[in-house]
């Protein structure tokens, strides 16, 4: 039996009670579907406690933390020196997710954006991956990206990335990453796909974003780790590879993107 080739899910939330009680078996499911490696994503620094302690206690599991655009309006604004310090513990491998939501939260825009420029900062003075979170805010998280790489380069990836092509395009102008979630294993995902396909390969991560948008054929249930590698089939096709070799180049970019996590070795 040959070996089932090793993937990241680059991004998931696995401190959401969806999961509660179920880590163990959510890992070894992880474990048996390739997936060697996830980042769990802490959404709200009250919440960065319970997400080191999941990242402490199993050793595939790494961690980011900051505010989500969505949670700006009601939660304290994140300071560049809180996430600095956040950033010495071993595990912790990115800053955010942070962005821009005018979808469900367009009425706190003006502070999504100062919270969006304190996440860069933050990002270019640990050296680590902003993670960012784009939805209906394309122009203007294209315009604050630029703007903030002129100050000083930084590294970034577009999560879930299902944005318009202008946006890519600025994304990967700027060296940046876009990660593919189950949103782009959805049959009506044409045009993403095509987004995707007209992407360099080496510039592609795989997550899930689990609990949420579990690909096919598993949408509508929750998702998990594991189901990233159904995401990882669909981005094979796109790219006309052979599944071990795009797991293969997929791993590559990740480790690219996430030193920290590449380098880390169990104390």
């Amino acid at each position: 039996m040959s070996e089932i080739p090793e993937i990241t899910d680059s991004h998931c939330h696995l401190d959401f009670p969806d999961f509660e009680g179920q880590l163990d078996t959510i890992i070894a499911n992880a474990a048996a579907a390739g997936v060697t490696r996830m980042v769990t994503i802490c959404t709200r620094l009250s919440q960065e406690p319970t997400v080191r302690a999941i990242a402490d206690t199993h050793a595939p599991v790494f961690y980011a933390a900051g505010t989500h655009p969505m949670s700006v309006a009601d939660s304290p604004m994140a300071s560049a020196d809180q996430l600095i310090g956040l950033a010495r513990h071993p595990k912790f491998v990115g800053i955010g997710e942070t962005g821009l939501d005018y979808h469900y939260t367009a009425e706190s825009a003006a502070a999504q954006q100062e919270s969006l420029r304190i996440h860069i900062a933050a990002a270019r003075e640990t050296m680590l991956p902003l993670i960012i979170h784009a939805r209906n805010a394309d122009a203007d998280m294209a315009r604050i990206l630029t703007e903030e790489y002129r100050i000083g380069a930084y590294s970034c990836v577009m999560h879930c990335f299902s944005s318009g092509a202008d946006l890519a395009r600025a994304a990967l102008d700027l060296g940046f990453y876009l990660s593919m979630s189950g949103i782009a294993a959805f049959p009506r995902s044409t045009e993403l796909r095509e987004i995707f396909a007209a992407a360099p390969l080496d510039r592609i991560l795989v997550e899930t974003d689990a609990p949420y948008l579990a690909p096919p054929p598993h949408r509508g249930r929750r998702n998990e780790p594991a189901f990233a590698s159904h995401t990882a089939r669909v981005g094979a096709e796109i790219f006309d590879l052979d599944y071990a070799e795009f797991a293969a180049r997929s791993q590559q970019n990740f480790e690219r993107l996430f030193a920290k996590a590449a380098a880390w070795t169990p104390s």
